[in-house]
């Protein structure tokens, strides 16, 4: 018995290391509130004003036309990840697509500690 829990330890610990974090390196600003939506997409702004769609980079042009391909269902989520170093502007012209094609926004934040 003890042999299968250890083999099972083993497993689970190399299987683990072998998972690769996907996602940019997003400087997110602190909230106290917590909320998790599982969005149908992501959209990242990075401190380097870079737009990225589900982890593949974009320009602001080609944004509209790729939200309203993944947005398929009338009502559907994004999550918006902003670097806390972007100015609002930039965050506010994302809002606005997504508003057009009738998304329900949520903005990442990390939680304050």
């Amino acid at each position: 018995m003890t042999d299968i829990v250890f083999l099972l330890l083993i497993f689970f610990m190399l299987t683990v290391s072998f998972i690769t974090p996907t996602g940019l390196a997003v400087d997110l600003p602190t909230s106290q509130t917590t909320h998790t939506p599982s969005p149908q997409v992501q959209v990242t702004i990075t401190a380097g004003l870079d737009y990225y769609v589900d982890n593949q980079k974009t320009t602001l042009a080609q944004l509209a036309p790729m939200l309203q391909a993944r947005l398929s269902s009338r009502n559907g989520t994004l999550l918006l990840q902003v670097d806390k170093s972007v100015p609002v502007a930039y965050m506010i012209k994302v809002v606005d697509i997504a508003s057009s094609l009738h998304a329900h926004v949520f903005v990442a934040t990390r939680p304050d500690r």
